[in-house]
């Protein structure tokens, strides 16, 4: 997964969000690291609501534009979760290495 991805995830992990919530939410979540452009972030929506990880959940209009929501569905907190279990695993390689051999013994 992603970077990008798994941070829009992230952004929807405690509640529904629109758009701009979304692309603030993922700025802070990731420190500044990820900085979404609204197009960016639009194409990966639609990416992720086909592939059923996050589906509309209202719509409203302000200022003559529609507003959807955004919130996890299921399949999309799980894919979640595993992401970062992954990330967990690849950090522990360096947080906890293992003992090496001693020399010869290899």
């Amino acid at each position: 997964m992603r970077e990008p991805t798994y941070f829009i995830l992230a952004a929807l992990q405690d509640e529904p969000r629109h758009g701009y919530a979304i692309i603030k939410r993922a700025d802070e979540l990731s420190h500044g690291r990820v900085r979404l452009a609204t197009g960016t972030l639009y194409t990966a929506l639609d990416r992720l609501t086909t592939e059923a990880y996050i589906q509309v959940v209202s719509e409203e209009i302000v200022n003559g534009r529609a507003r959807r929501y955004y919130a996890l569905t299921p399949a999309g907190r799980d894919a979640l979760q595993a992401e970062a279990e992954h990330l967990a695993a690849a950090a522990r390689v360096v947080t906890r290495p293992q003992p090496r051999p001693a020399a010869g013994l290899a």
